[in-house]
């Protein structure tokens, strides 16, 4: 599956749980329990000794796992051996960007301003996270940039939950939403996969809604 196909199952999903992880022990239930609720990717943080290893457990051939919090070449590699199907980052960081991409993986690097946008699209990228996207405007930021980058594509990220996950996807240039609301980092330690699964069902529901 090429970056092109990952990028298009991720824009069908619309949700993309942000996973921090502190016992890659729980990351098959915690798979399962995201798949049971209808969010079939997850994008494991780098943030945990965790998280790597949690990443090379993928129990189910339909379900998407990326890795987030990517910053350096090595890590983009240890990525792609682990089996992660795309990366995400904070910031642009075109090395990183241009490594992901030649080990077959989606990108989706964060940007925060226009100048950050323009260095996006001239490595070809225009798909971004915008991030920390409540410290920076929202959704009005959003559409003031979409003004100058029509073909640009959002995933806002930082300060995203049930409470305006909606909001930001009625603007057609987000192409997806991400955070941890469906699966915090204290109810995977406690391994309250029930509760995962309860949260999951809640946002695609959120988003079958707004849709309809």
């Amino acid at each position: 599956m090429d970056g092109s196909s990952v990028l298009d199952i991720l824009t069908r999903q619309r949700i993309i749980p942000v996973i921090t992880i502190d016992d890659a022990a729980h990351a098959s239930e915690l798979f399962a329990a995201l798949s049971a609720g209808g969010i079939n990717c997850a994008e494991i943080t780098l943030r945990t000794e965790a998280g790597l290893p949690s990443i090379a457990t993928k129990p189910f051939r339909d379900f998407i796992v990326g890795a987030g919090t990517v910053l350096t070449l090595d890590q983009v590699d240890r990525c792609a051996d682990a089996g992660a199907s795309f990366v995400v980052s904070p910031g642009f960081d075109e090395d990183v960007a241009d490594r992901a991409r030649e080990r077959g993986m989606a990108v989706v690097p964060g940007i925060a301003t226009a100048t950050e946008l323009m260095a996006a699209y001239r490595s070809g990228i225009t798909s971004v996270k915008f991030f920390p996207a409540d410290r920076l405007g929202g959704l009005e930021t959003i559409r003031s940039l979409s003004g100058p980058f029509p073909n640009a594509r959002f995933m806002p990220s930082g300060g995203v939950g049930l409470h305006n996950a909606g909001h930001y996807l009625e603007f057609e240039p987000v192409f997806a939403v991400s955070g941890s609301w469906m699966a915090p980092r204290h109810t995977i330690a406690a391994g309250d996969f029930t509760m995962i699964e309860k949260l999951s069902a809640d946002a695609v529901a959120l988003i079958r809604s707004d849709s309809a």
